[in-house]
């Protein structure tokens, strides 16, 4: 996507979020974030928000306070945060330089993508804790799938030990055609290359709707349950996929 297709999906992201910290309980329980209440992760999401302007204005690091109490209400004080990115990546030239923390360009265009995805995991989080129902579009999750193998993969080491590759593995998204070959290390520079026919290269096939591999690589849903069928060698896909690889 372009990033002012990113910023209209950040529009419609961060404003579902909003309503969700609004209407639901802040007490709920967020399944698959921990001890998280509702209330801690829109505490979080809206830090996360804030920073994030912050380099996006400046091009550069900033320390994080993710935990840090907004003193007020709630959920006006997130729509706050929401906004304030918003704009800052509003009157930004996405090709200008800024420190991210992935394999990504150094660019401010990094930030456009990595708040969609943000947002949107966290907003799947949100409805979860709420009871209510939410579903991925199936092109945005293809989008996550590759940020986070193309992205995130190469610098894992950084958050977590590496996940194991013993051979090579295509991820493939049923829904929406796109495919990814993980190569051992020491065969190909840049783990997630993709290829021509990564195919026939592969020992092991990972296939499924793009939701489902989206939110297995985010650890947000169990294999059984994600719709995923594996091929090949089973057993090394599935340590692949056990080992964690975003922060």
């Amino acid at each position: 996507m372009t990033p002012d297709e990113y910023l209209e999906r950040l529009r419609e992201l961060t404003t579902g979020f909003a309503r969700v910290a609004s209407t639901g309980d802040h007490a709920a329980p967020v399944p698959c974030c921990g001890e998280w209440r509702l209330r801690d992760l829109v505490v979080h999401l809206g830090n996360v928000h804030r920073w994030a302007a912050g380099i996006v204005r400046t091009g550069e690091p900033a320390p994080q306070d993710l935990d840090a109490e907004p003193g007020v209400d709630l959920a006006p004080w997130y729509r706050e945060s929401a906004d304030e990115l918003i704009e800052a990546l509003s009157e930004a030239a996405p090709q200008d330089g800024a420190w991210n923390f992935t394999a990504a360009a150094k660019t401010k265009s990094f930030w456009f993508r990595r708040q969609v995805h943000e947002t949107a995991v966290h907003l799947l989080d949100a409805h979860r804790a709420a009871g209510t129902e939410y579903t991925l579009d199936p092109s945005l999750a293809a989008d996550g799938v590759d940020e986070v193998l193309l992205g995130m993969l190469p610098k894992v080491k950084r958050w977590h030990t590496p996940p194991v590759v013993n051979v090579p593995l295509l991820l493939k998204t049923s829904d929406t055609g796109h495919a990814w070959l993980i190569t051992p290390p020491g065969e190909t520079d840049v783990p997630g290359s993709r290829q021509a026919n990564p195919a026939e290269a592969a020992d092991a096939v990972v296939e499924g709707p793009a939701e489902g591999l989206d939110l297995l690589l985010w650890q947000r849903i169990e294999l059984a349950a994600s719709g995923i069928k594996i091929t090949g060698d089973v057993e090394a896909a599935e340590t692949f996929l056990a080992g964690p690889v975003t922060p």
